[in-house]
């Protein structure tokens, strides 16, 4: 009897292991592994990102560096790009790296017309500083012949309508560049006696000069120097 009980009970494990490994099936290696809650919610904040304000870390991948635009031309507004006159500051630019040019500008209007009113007065020092050695020597000249003929030039600004870089170089050491200046000035040289001889006291002139001034660029006189001037038209 013992036996067949056994048999029996042998029969119905076997019978309940087949009904189980039908309802829950085999594992293959291949299943999804049981989720965890936390997975879940650390998943869902990865793949849904929401910007925020504030500090962003971006982890997507660094951007191409885009192309950096052209410089804007130093120049503009003075000289035309490619132009001698450019191209000639460029070499001013070049063998003088501190060179200004409206630092410059604003120089050489004070020049000119510290220059007009010195020679004027017969101001042979302010001459002496502000002129090269051989344009000193022919303003010196000039004045010489007037105090010999016993004239007085009176000489005023009534106004400087224009200061003009017309023309930029290099000649070894030494920088140029040409001004031209259109002004108004009223002047009237008197004789001896005081009688206008030249010019008049109520009458502004048009005038219109050209000058060059130079500067070594191997000095430290940082000082530029009227090398030459010439009428403009």
């Amino acid at each position: 009897m013992d036996n067949i009980y056994t048999i029996i009970f042998l029969a119905l494990a076997v019978f309940i292991f087949l009904r189980l490994r039908s309802v829950l099936g085999q594992r293959t290696g291949a299943e999804r592994p049981p989720y965890d809650r936390r997975d879940v919610l650390q998943g869902s904040a990865r793949d849904k990102v929401v910007p925020v304000p504030g500090n962003v870390i971006d982890h997507a991948p660094a951007a191409t560096p885009t192309e950096v635009p052209p410089p804007i031309d130093k120049w503009k507004g003075v000289a035309e790009p490619g132009s001698d006159l450019a191209l000639g500051l460029n070499a001013v630019v070049r063998l003088d790296s501190s060179f200004d040019l409206p630092h410059f500008l604003a120089g050489a209007k004070s020049a000119y017309e510290m220059i007009v009113l010195a020679f004027a007065a017969g101001d042979r020092r302010t001459l002496s500083d502000l002129l090269s050695s051989e344009v000193y020597e022919g303003f010196e000249h000039a004045i010489r012949d007037r105090e010999q003929r016993g004239e007085k030039v009176e000489r005023k600004f009534d106004g400087i309508d224009k200061t003009e870089l017309v023309g930029a170089e290099v000649r070894g050491k030494m920088a140029h560049l040409t001004v031209r200046f259109v002004s108004q000035i009223i002047s009237v040289t008197r004789d001896k006696s005081g009688t206008a001889v030249d010019g008049s006291p109520d009458k502004v002139a048009d005038v219109t000069d050209v000058w060059t001034f130079a500067r070594d660029a191997a000095s430290r006189d940082p000082n530029w120097k009227l090398v030459g001037t010439e009428s403009g038209h």
